[in-house]
């Protein structure tokens, strides 16, 4: 491998994959392990999920699109261990199965889930609770004792919110794997 002094030419792909990257495990991460604990230890519990239901969205689309975006601008590279070819045909070089193709794939998957399954399922079943909190006349979230349909909407988004939770941690894990393949790139 030669180094080049300089920076990249802004018609090549390396600068936008990195930056893609950079932009989707940041996110990840921060939203994951430092924003959404800090905004559920600081705010009340209605603001917490209405900014919850409103980051969501964006967060989980970020993360489904930008895989896209990474397999588009994959920097192909001279070197037989990640492939001669560039963008698409670069991913799926037999040489990336599992360096490349299987942490898109991953993330792609895991993080499609989260917003075009388990998002609207979560958002289905809030909206049950909050209708339930009216009829009930107390907080999903209140000591209990509660009726039996709190009990059961409280556990299906209990349930809904550990797979979503473990998706959004496998995302990450893939992030993670992918940084490896791309850290051996430049070493």
């Amino acid at each position: 491998m030669s180094l080049t002094t300089g920076p990249a030419s802004p018609l090549s792909l390396g600068p936008y994959h990195i930056i893609s990257y950079a932009t989707v495990t940041g996110t990840t991460f921060f939203h994951s392990f430092i924003n959404g604990i800090v905004m559920f230890r600081t705010l009340e519990r209605p603001q917490f999920a209405s900014v919850q239901n409103k980051l969501f969205p964006i967060y989980f689309g970020m993360q489904a699109s930008l895989p896209v975006l990474l397999s588009l601008t994959y920097p192909g590279g001279a070197s037989p261990t990640f492939g001669a070819s560039s963008s698409i045909p670069g991913v799926f070089d037999s040489g990336n199965t599992w360096t490349v193709l299987a942490p898109f794939a991953t993330m792609l998957l895991t993080s499609g889930l989260n917003l075009g399954v388990l998002l609207p399922m979560v958002n289905k079943t809030m909206g049950k609770r909050y209708q339930q909190e009216k009829e009930d006349g107390k907080k999903s979230y209140d000591e209990g004792p509660h009726s039996e349909e709190m009990r059961a909407l409280n556990k299906r988004f209990g349930m809904l919110h550990g797979v979503s939770s473990l998706l959004n941690l496998a995302t990450f894990l893939a992030q993670v794997w992918y940084g490896f393949s791309l850290a051996g790139r430049l070493v």
